[in-house]
């Protein structure tokens, strides 16, 4: 894990995204390109993951961004940093692209793939903090069973619904979804153990 320097210098990101999504909330146009620049080659990462084309994953990004300018003023920062809300627009819009594409090969790759960005065009420290967060989230997936984490993998990854989960696997509507309850808190409190209460 890093020092108490790095995790300050991800607080102070993250406090100045904050202030750019309140901008953006303002109508501040600039602030919409500042928050791009900031976050978009780890959310083209994510988006290009699920949909794998490149053209179509730009087009998400495009999207992405739009529905940031456009809803800037829900962002609440009790529920997450800005670069989580971010991520999750991104994810939604991706799956809704992909599902939309009908595209024939499913997309699954393990959920500790997420963090793994080039660093290529990023900050030597940027690159240091994505780094550390993906072994975060790699030592956080090591505490869930097989099962948990594959439930988990699927609703993530391939945008799955519980139902849609339970006849890939041949399992009980039930069983999935108690899996993937249990699956997703106990991933929350082990990363919330590591971060030290920092999510």
């Amino acid at each position: 894990m890093g020092s108490p320097q790095d995790s300050v210098d991800v607080s102070h990101r993250d406090q100045d995204l904050v202030a750019l999504i309140r901008r953006v909330a303002s109508g501040e146009q600039s602030a919409v390109t500042a928050v791009y620049d900031a976050t978009n080659r780890l959310v083209f990462g994510l988006i290009q993951r699920i949909v794998v084309d490149r053209a179509t994953a730009e087009e998400v990004l495009l999207d992405v961004y739009t529905q940031v300018w456009r809803q800037a003023a829900t962002y609440d920062t009790s529920r997450g940093v800005p670069l989580a809300w971010i991520m999750t627009i991104a994810r939604s819009r991706a799956i809704d692209r992909f599902r939309a594409g009908k595209q024939d090969q499913q997309k699954k790759e393990p959920l500790d793939a997420i963090g793994e960005v080039s660093a290529t065009g990023i900050s030597p420290e940027e690159a240091s903090v994505y780094s550390e967060r993906q072994q975060l989230v790699r030592t956080a997936l090591k505490t869930l069973s097989p099962e948990q984490r594959e439930v988990i993998e699927l609703a993530y990854y391939s945008g799955l619904s519980h139902s849609e989960i339970a006849l890939k696997l041949g399992q009980p509507l039930g069983t999935v979804k108690t899996r993937t309850r249990i699956g997703m808190i106990k991933l929350r409190d082990m990363l919330r153990l590591i971060l030290g209460g920092q999510m």
